[in-house]
């Protein structure tokens, strides 16, 4: 309940877009609910922040306050995955103004990259920078599945 107040606080505006309805006990299936934010754009309390610490750890200078996967952990919420992205944006339009970092493949991390995904144009775009890189435009959304 707390990392899903703390997705409240944040300006997240948490919802529920899933739930499993199998009985506890069944296939595996725990009864759980799936929580992603769905603000409009970007979490505002969540935004000027690069992807993950070590893209925070190697800036040298005019570092932001911390990374988008850091203050995830923090939260116990997880970064959006590319498909959570893009099922969010079948239930409405956000990022239209924002970007969001979402969750990225190893094999580009390793070679400094990470993706994130915008709105524009009415077309969902997933797109590339550099890890250590921040916008004030630019935050996270995330997942949590009580």
């Amino acid at each position: 309940m707390w990392s899903l107040h703390e997705m409240e606080r944040t300006g997240g505006e948490p919802d529920v877009v899933g739930h499993d309805n199998v009985p506890v006990g069944k296939a595996g299936k725990k009864g759980e609910y799936i929580f992603y934010d769905c603000s409009a754009e970007t979490p505002k309390d969540r935004r000027s922040l690069c992807y993950d610490p070590k893209a925070l750890k190697s800036r040298k200078e005019h570092k932001p306050k911390n990374s988008a996967v850091g203050m995830a952990d923090e939260m116990g919420i997880a970064l959006l995955s590319e498909k959570q992205y893009r099922e969010l944006q079948q239930v409405g339009e956000f990022d239209t103004k924002t970007s969001s970092w979402i969750s990225t493949p190893t094999n580009i991390r390793e070679l400094g990259g990470a993706i994130f995904g915008d709105r524009r144009f009415g077309t969902v775009f997933i797109y590339h920078n550099g890890a250590e890189s921040y916008y004030a435009g630019r935050g996270f959304r995330a997942s949590l599945i009580v």
